[in-house]
């Protein structure tokens, strides 16, 4: 028989300890693209969004977002939309990007700019399939950090459309394409 040195033993037991718990990050690993809002829209419908042109930038209390739109959604905001009693055409989808703000540790004056990922949320327009909503289908994908996952928030594709309607006439959406 051979003999093990305490050592070794402690080697190996150190460096199984660690391909488990790397094999056990790799495993937890989520794909976002899997997911879906309850009775709603998918992740994966939006693939490709990081890429996305800049709409514009907004600040709601302690977030700050970016909204992207696809080329369709470009292509209708140079148009002149949103403008009261125009509809947008289905396909165009935005996505809206929100960020915890937080002070910029670099910047040489008080800077405003993005910290952990909050949410993201997704609109898309599809007269026909979203005909009890404006046309439009939403999502919000809650993001925990700690976990680095996200969450569906909501009960399906009408999850945005109440606070929309108040933009009604401007098909109801909320962003205009800033002057470049």
């Amino acid at each position: 028989m051979s003999r093990v040195s305490k050592k070794t033993k402690r080697t190996i037991a150190i460096s199984v300890s660690l391909l488990a718990a790397l094999g056990g990050v790799a495993l937890a690993a989520q794909d976002k693209y899997s997911l879906q809002v309850p009775n709603g829209i998918a992740f994966s419908e939006f693939r490709g969004f990081e890429g996305w042109q800049a709409i514009g930038v907004s600040q709601s209390g302690d977030l700050i977002e970016v909204i992207l739109g696809n080329p369709a959604m470009i292509a209708a905001y140079h148009t002149g939309l949103p403008a009261v009693g125009k509809q947008f055409p289905d396909g165009v989808k935005m996505a809206k990007i929100h960020w915890k703000a937080k002070k910029s540790a670099d910047a040489p004056s008080v800077t405003t700019v993005h910290g952990d990922l909050d949410d993201i949320d997704f609109m898309v327009k599809d007269s026909k399939k979203f005909a009890d909503s404006g046309g439009w289908g939403y999502a919000q994908f809650n993001y925990a950090v700690a976990t680095d996952t996200f969450s569906p928030l909501g009960t399906g594709y009408k999850c945005g459309y109440a606070c929309h309607t108040i933009v009604k006439t401007k098909d109801y959406v909320f962003t205009t394409y800033g002057k470049r």
